[in-house]
């Protein structure tokens, strides 16, 4: 088999979803395409774009996806996987000026690296690290 296109969502899931909604949008820049509500205080699905990107988030539930997953504070504050976000050089000064001004926890300022690019890396509220960076390594 010969797979030739494929395109890469992530998916993740929050205690207080709503609140993760509003900081993607806040501070990282994400538009709501589409935000299911489940009850007074949770999200079934979601999904956020950022230029060609998207990501999808919903709600802990009782479902049997949700039963995969853990929070980072139950994995001991630790991520098993982070999420890059490519933001053109152009614009990666502005991108990180506007997380610091929201408040953003952020963990590395921006940066020029050895390989090309800047980069910088923050927290969001319930501690999934996103790296948001100008290397295109599809260039």
């Amino acid at each position: 088999m010969s797979i030739s296109t494929g395109t890469l969502i992530p998916a993740l899931q929050y205690k207080d979803a709503p609140a993760a909604i509003e900081w993607f949008c806040a501070v990282l820049g994400f538009k709501q395409k589409l935000v299911v509500p489940a009850g007074p205080q949770g999200i079934a699905h979601a999904q956020l774009t950022l230029g060609s990107g998207m990501i999808m988030l919903s709600s802990f539930s009782d479902t049997e996806y949700s039963k995969l997953v853990t929070t980072v504070t139950e994995a001991g504050g630790k991520n098993t996987q982070t999420c890059l976000l490519y933001i053109a050089d152009t614009e990666i000064e502005a991108h990180y000026n506007q997380a610091v001004a929201a408040g953003a926890e952020v963990l590395v300022s921006l940066r020029s690296e050895e390989y090309g690019g800047r980069y910088y890396s923050v927290k969001d509220p319930e501690g999934h690290l996103w790296s948001i960076g100008s290397y295109d390594p599809y260039a």
